[in-house]
């Protein structure tokens, strides 16, 4: 008699572990609190424009067809990609720089900023990719429940080399010394949750992914990815109960027994969360079952919470690209304002998402699709007065670069900022993007998968092993189903 399983939460990693589960075996059920699948990357539609809510970066394209094929499937079975090029844009102070999708091309931009910095961008990369490789198979596929996980030769051999221990602002600075470079590298750690001086020089592994692997767009939005895991899981015979919000798990003689909503009771014979840890912990559970205390979640640091614009423009917009990153502002200012002194941003970085540059099934014909992204401290109070101004303040400065107004011509706009990804998603803080990826909060030293009271309970995610990030989200997946493969095998 096959084990029923029960998943709270079908965003990328609950349906990653459904889809592994139901492939070993299990009768899988998934409870969604919301009225459609995707968990943070859902996506909404108002007025002819659609919206991806969360994740709009498609990087490590290697780790999705891995997903797949994990089923005897292929990526292009559920969704087409297209790589951007260029893949993003940057608006520095002195005005724009597009970063072309080939790497001949990045040698020589890199080169014509700093003289010298081409051949060092090339031995820069090799070292990014020797700790991709060995961080992706050694680090980041490992369940993170013991130091010996990673008592192999291999990873022994090259521990030093993938730079632990030191930060990866000195090691950037160790090879370039220009400021537009040293931000165009250090600008994919920036929502891993720490200043580049405190972020482990490992994660130069990102740099990695962003110039050698691509930056891609699956046709119809990031959510064409959930659509093609929700079908996948339909297909291995997975059941979905959307606008089931639990509210408490109950638990007896060291077992999950059910979860409780306003609608359902239901029970399983082993239970995964892939809802907010720190939620499921200290709201879901009792206190005597849980595996750590308010305290703990007190101390741990969190990525950053964002204010979001999703913007409908009822006219075409000149020199816009799908990416662009807007560092015309202070840095350094910015990121000491979400990681050191939390605040309101005085002058914030931004990044800006126009899908309708690529994908014109997104907004209606000769309409413009915008996300504008403040990346802020988690934990600010937000309200619709902030909102506002922030709001003015970044239309004002697309508008600068663009060389046109366009205020006027907004149809659409709706607002997601702290309170929402509390509301929403039950996020510790409001926060986006999970627990920072410090030295002090890396493999073993993230919340553990397992529930080390409660003998059938487990949890994936974000804010677990490996983190933050869709990738790392479809690999968490994997790993918990792995965990409640060996827990039935002992049971």
């Amino acid at each position: 008699m096959s084990k029923k399983v029960t998943i709270i939460g079908s965003g990328f990693s609950g349906l990653s572990a459904a889809c592994y589960l139901a492939k070993q075996g299990c009768e899988v059920t998934v409870l969604e609190k919301h009225d459609r699948v995707g968990g943070r990357a859902r996506q909404f539609e108002s007025q002819g424009f659609s919206y991806d809510m969360g994740p709009s970066w498609y990087w490590m394209p290697d780790v999705f067809e891995k997903f797949f094929a994990d089923f005897g499937k292929k990526v292009s079975d559920y969704y087409e990609l297209d790589r951007l090029s260029p893949s993003y844009r940057i608006i520095y102070k002195d005005g724009p720089l597009d970063i072309p999708s080939d790497l001949n091309e990045l040698y020589d931009v890199f080169e014509r900023i700093e003289p010298g910095s081409g051949p060092k961008l090339k031995q820069f990369l090799k070292e990014a990719e020797y700790k991709y490789n060995i961080g992706m198979n050694d680090l980041v596929y490992k369940p993170g429940l013991s130091l010996t996980e990673f008592m192999n030769t291999q990873f022994l051999k090259g521990v030093f080399k993938l730079d632990v221990f030191n930060s990866i602002s000195s090691h950037i600075r160790k090879s370039f010394s220009n400021p537009k470079l040293i931000q165009l590298l250090e600008f994919p750690v920036l929502f891993l949750g720490a200043l580049p001086e405190n972020t482990p020089a490992l994660y130069s592994l990102m740099n990695y992914a962003d110039i050698v692997g691509g930056t891609w767009y699956p046709k119809g939005g990031m959510v064409q990815v959930v659509n093609g895991m929700h079908q996948l899981a339909l297909e291995l015979g997975v059941k979905f109960e959307l606008n089931v919000d639990v509210s408490k798990i109950n638990v007896a003689n060291s077992l999950a027994r059910e979860v409780v909503s306003k609608s359902i009771h239901k029970e399983f014979d082993v239970l995964v969360s892939s809802a907010d840890y720190h939620f499921t912990e200290q709201t879901l559970l009792e206190e005597p079952y849980r595996n750590y205390s308010k305290k703990y979640w007190e101390t741990r640091k969190l990525a950053p919470s964002s204010l979001i614009f999703y913007i409908g423009v009822n006219k075409k917009l000149p020199n816009l690209l799908h990416h662009t990153l807007f560092f015309d502002e202070d840095f350094e200012t910015h990121s000491k304002e979400i990681y050191t002194d939390p605040k309101w941003p005085t002058n914030p970085l931004i990044y800006l998402s126009a899908t309708s540059q690529t994908d014109a099934t997104v907004a209606p014909e000769g309409c413009e699709n915008l996300m504008v992204l403040i990346p802020i401290a988690p934990g600010l109070k937000d309200d619709s007065a902030t909102n506002d101004r922030y709001f003015d303040m970044v239309i004002a400065r697309i508008e600068k670069q663009l060389g046109v107004s366009f205020k006027e011509n907004v149809v659409f706009r709706r607002d997601f900022a702290t309170s929402d990804f509390i509301k929403d998603y039950n996020s510790l803080k409001g926060n986006a993007y999970g627990l920072a990826n410090t030295l002090s909060q890396t493999a073993i030293l993230k919340p553990k998968l397992i529930n080390k009271k409660v003998r059938n309970l487990f949890y994936t995610g974000q804010l677990t092993v490996p983190g933050p990030g869709v990738p790392p989200c479809l690999i968490s997946g994997k790993l918990v189903a792995e965990q409640v493969q060996k827990y039935m095998k002992q049971n």
